[in-house]
């Protein structure tokens, strides 16, 4: 596991790409039990180990992530991110060149829980919510252009869903684009909190793994 961070209250870790955060119907191994399988066998803790989970990432999705390491943190952390204080970055690699250099994209998103997809709705959906993000092109190569990417809220399948209503869905997302078919080219790089505790401000950042397509493209 590539630790970032740690201290009493909280861990900030690398989630890998393709990792289930927490368990699913797969039953691979998730990124929240392999925390909590960290902590008890680095502090030889008896029984049951708490982590807390106060945000996530898509399975397909790498990135920058933390957990709670007491209740009161989880409490703590779980505020900033309803009152949008942590500060969430991205790098997406999306088809088509941008016709801005930067935007601010705000739809309304409804969830299909039976699909698990979401989608650019209307007032008609009762279920909908706000969805925004700030985007800025970083370069672009042939027909791909790479994003720097900010997020106002964090909706399912939000970034993947709004680039793709604008007609640039992210490279390798089969879900809401059109190949060419691999691993999803979104990472969470940059992750700033206010400590729970130290009331500190923390940022953290991580790199995508530039030896798989198409982040060579953009190192």
């Amino acid at each position: 596991m590539n630790i970032l961070y740690e201290d009493n209250h909280i861990i900030v870790v690398v989630k890998a790409a393709d990792q289930p955060v927490m368990q699913d119907a797969s039953d691979d191994y998730d990124l929240l039990t392999e925390v909590k399988d960290y902590i008890k066998i680095k502090y030889n803790k008896p029984g049951n180990v708490y982590a807390g989970l106060v945000h996530r990432l898509d399975r397909p999705v790498g990135g920058v992530m933390v957990f709670a390491k007491t209740s009161k943190a989880a409490s703590r952390l779980s505020e900033q991110i309803r009152n949008n204080v942590i500060t969430r970055k991205y790098m997406a690699v999306v088809s088509g060149r941008m016709s801005k250099t930067s935007d601010t994209l705000e739809n309304l998103i409804c969830k299909d829980k039976d699909k698990r997809m979401s989608f650019v709705s209307d007032t008609t959906c009762k279920e909908a919510k706000l969805a925004r993000l700030s985007y800025t092109v970083l370069k672009t190569v042939g027909d791909y252009s790479l994003l720097d990417i900010e997020l106002d809220t964090g909706r399912h399948h939000q970034i993947r869903v709004q680039l793709a209503n604008i007609g640039h869905p992210i490279y390798g997302d089969m879900k809401y684009g059109k190949g060419p078919k691999g691993n999803i080219a979104l990472f969470s790089y940059s992750l700033e909190l206010i400590h729970p505790v130290t009331k500190e401000i923390m940022k953290f950042t991580a790199e995508p793994d530039y030896t798989k397509a198409p982040w060579p493209l953009f190192k």
